[in-house]
């Protein structure tokens, strides 16, 4: 809460309740289903004051749309009237937010953004160009939803007299079509996906002023074929950043744009032979009135952050050294002292430390190893950790001034008793070095009675994909299977291999141009590797992973034929011609320039290597990596008459789940790794 000392809870779904941090103890029940009308608001998904509090902007059941969208009914609670009121009644809507000043609350409608005066109940149009497939007014497209992680497509100023959005013509972009298997005639889903090398949307960003009715476009250069991937205002609330990026996203500017004139200068610029790391909600971060700005780079190889001003000049760098600062959690303007987590102990750990803005006085927080993860309260006084590791799961704990610990919110006590009641073995953690020379990182699951002078069979757990790592010290959600596939006798290991995020520029981006080249020769490396112990039966190796894990999957288990002899592939990409423009190109740059990148390393091109047991698994109804790719390998493997066993799931998207659905998956997976390891 704006105070400091109090802080609100979204407790079973149905009331929001303040508690105290020094004691506590419950203050009062902010809101509650039970004290309102209608009483059709059974439950409750999400709640946002607005800047003094005074409002409440109520989420109710979320009908999901892809990984962040979604639509629901919304409704504004006017705390000191008690008073209710539905933000929209003709139909569900998406991405509602209260102005700053309570007065007014915006939403999108049919891809268009209106305003509804809370005094009045009158409602404005903003846009009413939006249409279904062709333009979007305030919201996202797939692919910047997806990738940028862009979860809404418009922004309130400071002074709630004006908003920024996005505007997106998607007019060009090629449509997908998914069948859906509902009713007696199964339906087309149609929306617009950007594959590598196609048409991406044409975007603009606008600045509505309240006061005159008037929209504004901001100027940014003259390339249209590019991203702007975050909007930001400055305080003043006639300025607003746009951060651009150009296709191939090696070149990064930052702008300052007068909502006025719409004309934008660059005070920032940063290039890069390979790729800009996609950390965009960290790039920049204004303070001073707007007049300075602290700046996330990897200029130096690791990610840092430096102090600006917005002229362009650099005031000084703020952290140094050959780690990488994993996010930035705060900046405590009034005291200059800038809070960040890092990789500065170990790439598979992250501790949150404090220093000043000069650089001076780097002071670590954290003290468990493992990872840590922090939550400010409003003036710094005091914060909620997050903390886990490898064998511990998530515990929330309150701190004050001087780290001082306050007491434990929840140490997930009913969980540790069962991990002791089913005799969890403890994930170790070791390093091996293939043949190229560098020493990659991993984790292994042994059986409860493991004997050294036994074999046992071995699964691989895999992902891989660039700027991600599965080898953390960190609660796992994967942990209670892997625990069960232990008990019944397997081993399982998990290796990041080249590309994977915690280690550096040259690390992490040595896969540029060739993805799954490099990760699938060090996936391999690692089960000869494996194969080489003397408690490994080295003719019971197998693999498993999902999404760009699944893709892992197929390329060691086709180009590693001699050694894996199991895999199953989730949700895998099986051509990078068939994925998404920002991610593919990003790493790969496009299809017309790396023919041969895309080409080479696409599973699709080694079916006729298959030896072993495969399980393809996919959801039909996939937004993001689409059925498609496991449409066309299963193709390619019936050319080259190679058998397969398969597990699809109808109206499920790229997570598989609901109902029944990961319940079916997992025991479908246990009793394959049984069947065919």
């Amino acid at each position: 809460m704006n105070d400091g000392e109090h802080y609100t809870v979204l407790e079973s779904s149905r009331e929001i309740v303040r508690y105290e941090y020094k004691t506590g103890e419950v203050q009062d029940t902010i809101f509650s289903t039970d004290r309102i009308e209608p009483e059709e608001i059974s439950s409750l998904t999400d709640y946002r004051f607005n800047e003094d509090e005074t409002v409440l902007l109520i989420t109710t059941e979320q009908n999901s749309i892809y990984r962040h969208s979604f639509s629901s009914d919304y409704y504004v609670y006017l705390l000191n009237e008690g008073r209710l009121i539905p933000v929209f009644t003709r139909g569900e809507q998406q991405l509602a937010a209260i102005s700053p000043d309570g007065k007014k609350v915006s939403f999108i409608y049919e891809n268009n953004l209106y305003i509804k005066d809370l005094k009045s109940s009158n409602i404005s149009a903003i846009t009413t160009d939006g249409a279904v497939n062709s333009i979007i007014n305030g919201m996202p497209d797939w692919v910047y939803e997806e990738e940028f992680a862009l979860k809404t497509g418009y922004y309130w100023s400071p002074d709630s007299r004006k908003i920024a959005y996005y505007r997106f013509d998607e007019s060009k972009v090629m449509e997908f079509n998914m069948t859906l298997y509902e009713g007696l005639y199964p339906e087309w889903y149609r929306y617009k996906y950007p594959k590598a090398g196609e048409n991406n949307a044409l975007v603009d960003i606008y600045v509505y002023d309240l006061t005159t009715g008037t929209a504004k476009i901001m100027e940014t250069g003259q390339d249209t074929d590019r991203y702007i991937p975050r909007i930001k205002w400055l305080p003043n609330s006639n300025e607003i950043c746009l951060i651009e990026l150009n296709r191939l996203q090696n070149e990064a500017k930052i702008r300052i744009a007068d909502v006025f004139s719409g004309k934008s200068r660059v005070f920032y610029t940063e290039t890069n032979e390979k790729y800009i790391s996609e950390y965009m909600d960290d790039f920049v971060t204004f303070f001073d009135k707007g007049q300075k700005a602290l700046i996330m780079s990897e200029k130096d190889g690791y990610k840092h952050l430096y102090q600006y001003r917005v002229d362009g000049t650099m005031i000084n760098q703020v952290t140094k050294g050959r780690w990488a600062v994993d996010k930035l959690y705060g900046f405590d303007e009034s005291n200059g002292i800038v809070y960040f987590s890092s990789t500065e102990v170990s790439p598979l750990e992250r501790h949150v430390y404090s220093v000043q803005l000069n650089g001076d006085k780097k002071v670590r927080i954290t003290e468990k190893r493992g990872m840590n993860i922090l939550q400010f309260s409003s003036g710094f006084n005091y914060y909620i950790l997050t903390h886990s590791d490898a064998n511990s799961p998530f515990e929330y704990s309150l701190h004050g001034k001087d780290d001082e610990l306050i007491r434990i919110l929840e140490d997930n006590s009913e969980l540790k008793d069962l991990m002791k009641i089913n005799d969890f073995v403890k994930k170790e953690f070791f390093s091996f070095q293939p043949e190229h020379g560098i020493f990659l990182n991993g984790y292994q699951i042994v059986p409860p009675d493991f004997n050294k002078r036994r074999k046992y069979p071995v699964l691989v757990y895999v992902y891989g994909g660039p700027e991600s790592q599965l080898v953390l010290d960190k609660w796992d959600y994967m942990m209670a299977w892997f625990q069960l596939l232990a008990r019944k006798g397997y081993i399982i290991v998990c290796v990041d291999n080249r590309g994977t995020d915690g280690r550096g520029e040259d690390f992490s981006k040595s896969t540029y141009m060739q993805l799954g080249k490099l990760e699938t020769e060090d996936q391999i490396a690692l089960a000869e590797y494996l194969a080489n112990q003397s408690f490994v039966d080295k003719k019971r190796i197998g693999i498993f992973g999902w999404s760009y894990g699944g893709t892992m999957s197929l390329l060691c288990l086709l180009k590693g034929n001699h050694i894996f002899k199991m895999g199953i592939a989730v949700a895998p990409v099986t051509n990078w011609r068939y994925y998404d423009t920002i991610y593919t190109e990003r790493f790969m740059r496009t299809p017309q320039e790396n023919p041969e990148g895309y080409d080479e390393n696409s599973p699709v091109q080694f079916v006729k290597n298959l030896e072993g047991n495969l399980l393809l698994i996919h959801g039909m109804a996939d937004d993001n990596v689409h059925f498609q790719n496991s449409i066309m390998i299963v193709n390619k493997l019936i050319e080259s008459d190679k058998q397969f066993d398969v597990q699809f799931y109808p109206n499920k998207n790229h997570g598989i789940y609901g109902g029944n659905t990961t319940y079916h998956l997992y025991k479908r997976m246990t009793d394959y790794i049984i069947n065919a390891l």
